[in-house]
Order: C-alpha cells, then structure tokens, then sequence
C-alpha cells in the first residue's frame, strides 16, 4: 500500500444454509459431506481443527498436536501495546518499511514491520490494541492482521484484546486503552453506584459488540478485586468493597461479553472472552501502595479477611449464570500476598510464582482450567532502582528469565503479559525437558496451547474473522449504545447533599473556577509538571448557563475538584533525606501527618533496601491538587449566601471533613461525561446514584483499618447528621431507600 486510501484486503465469502459463512483471504476452502470448511492448513484433506462440526476443546487439542514447540511458545506469548497507527507518541514507537509513518506515506491501517516480524517470526498470535483513530480503521487493521496470519503455517487467527476502552473520564488508575468512537459508560466505581446488576449485563452485551465490530476477542477485563482498601490507586475501577455486589456484578459481566444470544454453548460471533483480574484479589496493598512498583509489591491481610476477597471469582467468575460458565481466562496480580501460602524457607513470591495461589489453590481446589496470563511485565530482570515502573518479578529476581518463566508454567500459568520474546519460553522449555523429559515437556506446552486456542475457535475466528469497515463504523457508538451509555453516566452520578439547591433553573450565571494541580509522579513514575485546568465545557452547558468570571456577578457557583493526588506513597526525596522513602498516601486535601499509622509496617523486604521496615509513622505529605480546597472555600466566601455547588470526581474516597461544611451541595462523579453532570445541576435528570463504598470519618479511621477490611472504618457524618456509608444517595426528595438498599446491605 502506497497512498493514503489504499486497497481493502480481498476477501471471498462463502455462504451455506446450514453451517457458519466462511470468509477467505486466501485460504482453500473445500467441500465435505455437502459442507464448506476453510483449509487453513492447506493439506486439501479435512483436518479435526478445520472442521467446525467439533467442539472447540476437540478442535484446540487437534491444532495443539500439530504445532511446533515454537509455535506454541508464540501462543503464550503478549504484544506490547500496538497503536493504529504507530504515530511516534509516548513510549511507543514502530516502524513502516523502515521509515516513521510520517515518512512512510501508507494508510492508516498498514501492518507495523514490527507486527510482520510479531506474527511471522515470533508466532505471535495475542495481540494488545491501544489507541486506533476510528473504527472503520480498526476493521481494516484487523483485516490486515489477519490475512498475514492465514497466510501463515496453520493459518492461526490473531486473537486481539484490549483494556477497558469505554470510560468517558480521563482516569488516573492505570494506563488504558484510547475510547476511540465507542459508546461511552460509567468508570468502575461507577457502574457500581447503579447498584445493577442488570445494568452491568447490559453494559457487557454493549460493548462485547462494539469489541468484535473493532476486532477484539479479548477483554482483559473486569477488575474484580474487592476494593476494601481505600487508598488504592486502582480503586476507581473496582466495583467496591463489597463482595455480594462484586460478585453479581463480576458474573453479569462475564455472561454479558461472553454469551452470544441462541448460540450452542453460549459461543459465537459476539462472544468476547473475559480475563477477570486479579487473582487473588489486588485490592489490599499495604499503607494503599500499588503493585506496579516494587514499593507496593506486598498485599498484607491485617484483617484474616483473605476468603471474602476470592468470592468474585469463585462465585462469579466461576459459576456463570449463563451458558458459557466460567470466565474464559483469569489474570493474578503483581503483588507478593503476604502469608499467602508461602513455604518455609522460600522467600514471598509475585503471585504467578507463588505455587500454592496458582496450582494448589486456583487449579486444584477450585478446579479453574481456562487460561491464566500472567500480569504485564513480570519476567524481565528486576530495575536497580525501587521507585521505578516495570520491575515486578517479585520475589524471584535471582532467577534467570527462562527460570522464572518454567516456575509459572509448573504452577499452570498459561500465558505471559507484556512480553513478546519467544527464548525464555523456549528456555524454559528446554529446562523442562532436560528435568522431566521431552514427552512431559510436551504435553505441558500443548496443555496450554489447548487452552489458549479455546477462545480462537469459540469465537469462530477460524471460520471468519474479517470485519466489514462500514459496518464496523455503522455500530460502533452509535446512538442505541450511546444513549443506553449515557443513561448509566446519569444514573451513576450520587447527590451527596443539596436535594434543595440541585436543581438550579436555567438561564443564570454561574462561577466556574479554574483548577491548579502540582507537579507530582505519574503511572511511569516521571514526574508530571504542574498544570491548570480549565473546568468550563460549553458544549455540556449547552447554553442553560453563562458563564460569570467574577464570582459577584454570579448567581451560583459549580466548583469541580477531585479526590487528593498523592506520590502513590513512595518519596524519593524521603529517601534522600535519609528515610525509608515510605511516605502516608492522604486522603485529605490539607497537610497531613500520619501520626497514628502503624509503627511499622507488616510486610517489607527488597534486595534494594536496607531495612524491610516501611513505615511512615510520624512523616508528613502534601497533596498535589490541595488548590481544589482552596478554590471551595474561597467560593463559600465570595459567594455569601448564593449555592456554592461542588463536583468531587472521586477515584479514592475523601475525607470530607474539610470540605463539606462550605457546599450547599456535593455532587459525586466516579467517572462520567460533563454534559452528565450539567444535566443533573439543570433538573434534567433526578439523580439516583448510591455510594458504594464508605467515605471515612478522618484519616486517623483509615490508618486503623486493615487492608483487607472494606467497612471497619467509620463513616463521615455531615452537617445535617447524614452518614456517607455503602448505599447511601439523595434524590430530590431526601434520602434514597428502594429496592437496590434493600438488595445490597453491609451485614
């Protein structure tokens, strides 16, 4: 392709009245008993992996048999992020013809010689969609992709997945996928102030939809970990802590991705495979730290409370409601679980290394046979820093990368994230060939590959998986999942206080005023610069209010904020001063000093560090966004007795001691558009959102809860003696009390 239109793949369909339609690129397609199968294998003779008539686990054990050792290593194996196209931003980059795409004068859509060489050489097949400018472009990559692959030995599709991608907000949790044109839906937290399950199904058969129309098989989703620690960076796209919501929440969405209507078994072509995350629950890192960095690698169990965190998966995940049963892959977290299993005289392992979580507990007791990936980044050689992104082979670093490699597999892990280097799988096959024998070996690595080519065939990938453009452009967001998208944003937004202020008529003037962050590190760790943001979008005002630059002008003031920005709870310049570098992460926008934390912490331990103490009892923080206070109070006084309404988007719970008593009214977005919000401040919609987890009482409340507690921490009161508990929301008419309170209670 030289121009910037290009030509489409060319494909050639062929249809029959009783069987799948068989779409070709250039795979011979042959005839058996009056039936069409594609013969990807081009033997001209009907192979049991080319015959649709089979089961799918009949026809992965067919292929498995067949594939080379290096063949089924690229199976296991994950691609970095890929961008549609690789435009030179961020950390990523590609090439086309050894030129920039710039330079490269193709279309959108071209192949990445880095995506040839993933596919051809490496036998890669699992491949992570990032950023794609639209979805006709994603039709025609997918297009692309996959004629390469059926060109290929076997012709095996690729199968494609993607983070979350349906989230209007910008987040800070983790780093995800571009929303492109899709429909767009409440953040975790969120989905979860529905307090529905039914709403969650919907959500799930929405955008399982929208995945396959992008080419997507794969949702490396849903985050159920209970969200009981309420420092967590990754809290936001939890569903909160309260396992009963959790796990009905966990399975509607499995069902909702997995199920393809009046399909034989619950398969078919809008089925998206799910890899519910983390096993065994990430949710509960010590003092709130993350397990992306080696200063959050340890989730700790103050509480004994490690059975509650597994019910998502054992009776969500794992005992669907409808007929595809189970997730089809599960993903345990980076963290090291502290007293988790850990034999004597081993040191505490990352979870996909640690025997007792993967192969005694998850495979054995629960009997789990889908896939089990590994989280990204877990095998490469550890960083010689600890404030550091990417160094997460925990508890294994003396290890060479084919010996860490070989420790998952023996313990069943199937599949590798992040990484895309085919020898140390090779190298550890090759260890357990020389310790077991070439036969065992083997049969472990078909094992996998069995269970890793399920999805390609439960997914008809084999038959068909080409995209027309215009349909894809047609579908994806448009105004049937947009609308049923938006009608959740409205439904997840939680009124805190103001029923009498909320809604304000039409036609005022409103003071909008401008945020200020400061510099602090971001999910790469380097350090964000400090910023202003400008709150005001005209286009969700959509003309109800003009906008006063001076609050006397005003009529009432909307004051947006956010939860309190921290350093994640890492200082390097604590540590330069002589410290630990363990720092508090605060929940509050003032300075504050953790003077009742625990004296010292209860897991540590780094090759780096010189003390496994990670304490930070007595040390004081700052948060980066503790302007947004500033700007509510000195609204409360510029506006006299005029509203002051505040927004707070919440990703971590606040302690709103500080803050509240100067709202008229307190507004709780967890993640949704800002036309959403101006339409409840405007009475366009009532609000009907419920809290769905507790906001502490003070920072002293959260220093002595544990971990892996979600409501041992007492609950703020406001001024007019409301509890900001689980379940608590206004309408305009007072406090909310329906159904939805009486289905989800803390017992």
């Amino acid at each position: 392709m030289t121009d910037a239109t290009g030509p489409e793949i060319v494909l050639t369909r062929h249809t029959q009245p009783a069987g799948p339609e068989i779409v070709t690129a250039s795979a011979p397609v042959i005839e058996v008993d009056g039936r069409l199968f594609k013969n990807s294998s081009g033997s001209g003779t009907l192979l049991p992996y080319e015959d649709w008539r089979l089961d799918a686990d009949a026809r992965a054990r067919d292929l498995a048999s067949r594939l080379s050792i290096e063949q089924i290593a690229g199976l296991m194996l994950y691609s970095p992020h890929q961008l549609v196209p690789f435009e030179g931003r961020g950390p990523f980059t590609a090439s086309y013809g050894g030129r920039p795409f710039a330079e490269a004068g193709v279309p959108p859509w071209a192949l990445t010689d880095e995506q040839r060489r993933m596919l051809g050489e490496d036998h890669i097949r699992h491949v992570l969609l990032m950023t794609v400018s639209d979805a006709a472009v994603a039709a025609r990559w997918n297009n692309e992709l996959q004629a390469l692959a059926e060109s290929l030995p076997f012709g095996v599709p690729v199968n494609t997945s993607s983070d979350p991608r349906n989230g209007p907000a910008e987040t800070a949790q983790e780093f995800k996928s571009a929303a492109v044109s899709v429909s767009h839906w409440p953040e975790g937290l969120g989905m979860a102030a529905l307090f529905s399950p039914e709403a969650c199904f919907e959500y799930a058969s929405v955008i399982s939809r929208e995945y396959r129309a992008l080419g997507i098989t794969t949702a490396l989703s849903p985050q159920a970990d209970l969200g009981t620690e309420p420092r967590w960076l990754r809290l936001g796209d939890t569903w909160g802590p309260h396992s009963g919501l959790v796990t009905e929440y966990t399975r509607a969405y499995c069902d909702g991705m997995q199920t393809t209507p009046d399909a034989v078994g619950g398969w078919g072509l809008s089925s998206v495979a799910t890899m519910v995350k983390h096993w065994p629950g990430g949710g509960t890192g010590e003092g709130g730290r993350d397990a992306h960095y080696a200063f959050g690698k340890f989730a700790v169990y103050p509480g004994e409370n490690r059975d509650e965190h597994l019910v998502p998966f054992v009776r969500g995940a794992f005992a669907l409601a409808g007929p595809t049963l189970a997730s089809a892959a599960i993903m345990p977290y980076y963290t090291v679980s502290w007293g988790y299993g850990q034999p004597e005289g081993v040191a505490p392992r990352g979870n996909a290394y640690n025997t007792f979580l993967i192969r005694d507990l998850l495979r054995g007791e629960h009997g789990y046979d889908g896939v089990v990936c590994t989280d990204w980044g877990i095998t490469a050689d550890p960083a010689p820093v600890i404030e550091s992104f990417g160094s997460r082979c925990f508890g294994v670093e003396s290890l060479s990368e084919g010996e860490r490699h070989l420790l998952a597999i023996d313990n069943g892990v199937d599949q590798f994230g992040g990484n895309s280097a085919v020898r140390p799988v090779l190298e550890a096959y090759g260890l357990l060939a020389g310790r077991d024998g070439e036969a065992s070996a083997r049969a472990r690595f078909e094992a996998s590959a069995v269970r890793l080519l399920r999805t390609f065939f439960r997914c008809g990938l084999f038959e068909n998986p080409y995209l027309v453009p215009s349909e894809s452009a047609a579908l994806v967001g448009c105004a049937e999942f947009a609308d049923a998208g938006y009608a959740a944003q409205l439904g997840a937004l939680v009124l805190l206080k103001g029923a009498s202020v909320v809604p304000q008529k039409h036609g005022q003037k409103v003071y909008v005023p401008v945020r200020t962050v400061g510099a602090r590190p971001g999910f790469f760790r380097t350090i964000e610069p400090a910023r202003e943001v400008d709150p005001w979008d005209s286009a969700a005002v959509d003309g109800r209010y003009s906008r006063a630059d001076d609050p006397a002008e005003a009529d009432f003031a909307v004051v947006f904020v956010e939860s309190p920005l921290s350093e994640g709870g890492y200082s390097v310049a604590d540590l330069e001063a002589g410290g630990n570098g363990y720092v508090p992460i605060p929940l509050q926008w003032r300075p504050y000093v953790a003077a009742t934390a625990r004296e010292h912490s209860i897991a540590g331990g780094d090759f780096r560090e010189a003390t496994a103490d990670r304490g930070y009892r007595g040390k004081r923080v700052v948060c980066a966004n503790a302007g947004d206070l500033d700007l509510v109070l000195a609204a409360r006084e510029a506006m006299g007795d005029r509203p002051v309404i505040v927004v707070l988007r919440l990703h971590n719970p606040p302690v709103l001691g500080e803050l509240e008593p100067s709202a008229d009214a307190l507004l709780v977005d967890f993640g949704v558009s800002q036309r959403a919000i101006w339409d409840v401040i405007a009475g366009a919609y009532e609000p009907s959102g419920l809290l769905p987890l507790p906001l502490p009482a003070s920072m002293d409340a959260v220093e002595s809860h544990g971990e892996d507690l979600g409501f041992d921490y007492e609950a703020y009161v406001d001024a007019v003696g409301n509890t900001y508990g689980f379940g608590y929301g206004l309408d305009w008419s007072g406090v909310i009390a329906d159904k939805r309170t009486e289905r989800f209670q803390v017992t």
